[in-house]
């Protein structure tokens, strides 16, 4: 019955918070829209940016006052909000999120994702991404570009394009690596060689560095553990039946190769590129168990 109305009560708190930033958030996103002046325009972005950021610490505040999670929170010491940064992180479950918001609002740059072109469509939330600055990328596949080779290059161009905005201001990108959530079935399906991981997708990440890698400050390496054999849900996290999680960050330098090859049409580069994102795995999964033998 705790548990129950813990719950609840956390629901409706959140709930709150999230309907009364949606709304000036809505309305900030609208005037950018209609009013197509670059200067009023960034003056927008700032003031959402500072909704986002606001709405995160109020939930940051109620998982406190409601929840006995303890948030044990490793590596922050040399992260600035003035520099940009790339974030790659494993994704077990429907609390990384709050997990990661926990760890990094207010002390990086406000999370940014590379979206699909298609969702800007989303009703709401498709011009919320677009006043936050969220890129929005398009990306062909081979047996379009097979059909129109005119077009080879052009995602990438066009990616560039939508990350110009970023030239001059701190932004972080973040990326699960895996692609979805790690679960023991995946695992077997995928026949991953990792014992708490899926196997990484490098062309995301590639993909990113090509763009925007001579921008970013270093890659903060995300292990996020939660206790053994008992992944939690987010039901889990709100009822206050998730006792600690581990979030533990590791800085590190980006080789200058890994920005400068073509991914795409050069085979050597991407076995090269592959193979150094396995090696991070490979590390984050040791450490992943030396951190589970803690809880």
């Amino acid at each position: 019955m705790k548990a129950l109305l813990t719950g609840w009560l956390t629901f409706i708190l959140l709930a709150i918070n999230t309907v009364c930033f949606v709304l000036p958030l809505m309305c900030v996103s609208l005037v950018k829209v209609v009013v197509p002046i670059a200067p009023f325009q960034q003056g927008c972005t700032g003031v959402l940016t500072w909704i986002a950021e606001t709405w995160s610490m109020v939930n940051k505040a109620i998982f406190a006052m409601t929840t006995p999670t303890v948030w044990d929170i490793r590596g922050l010491e040399n992260v600035d909000q003035h520099r940009s940064y790339l974030v790659l992180a494993n994704h077990q479950s429907w609390v990384d999120i709050p997990a990661l918001l926990q760890t990094f609002t207010r002390k990086i740059p406000f999370f940014k994702f590379f979206l699909k072109r298609e969702l800007i469509w989303v009703p709401l939330l498709g011009m919320a991404w677009w006043a936050l600055d969220y890129p929005f990328v398009r990306r062909y596949s081979k047996d379009f570009l097979k059909k129109n080779p005119h077009l080879k290059g052009k995602d990438m161009e066009l990616t560039r394009q939508a990350c110009d905005k970023f030239q001059k201001i701190p932004v972080s990108v973040m990326n699960f690596v895996e692609g979805t959530r790690c679960t023991e079935q995946k695992k077997l399906a995928s026949q991953s060689p990792y014992q708490h991981l899926l196997k990484p997708k490098s062309g995301g990440v590639a993909f990113v560095l090509s763009a925007m890698g001579g921008q970013f400050s270093a890659i903060l390496d995300v292990t996020l553990v939660y206790p053994e054999g008992d992944t939690p849900t987010f039901v889990d996290l709100m009822c206050g039946r998730v006792d600690r999680v581990i979030v533990d960050i590791t800085e590190r330098e980006i080789p200058a190769w890994l920005c400068e090859g073509d991914y795409g049409n050069d085979k050597q580069f991407r076995v090269q590129f592959q193979q150094w994102l396995n090696q991070t795995w490979q590390d984050k999964d040791k450490r992943i168990g030396e951190l589970s033998s803690e809880l």
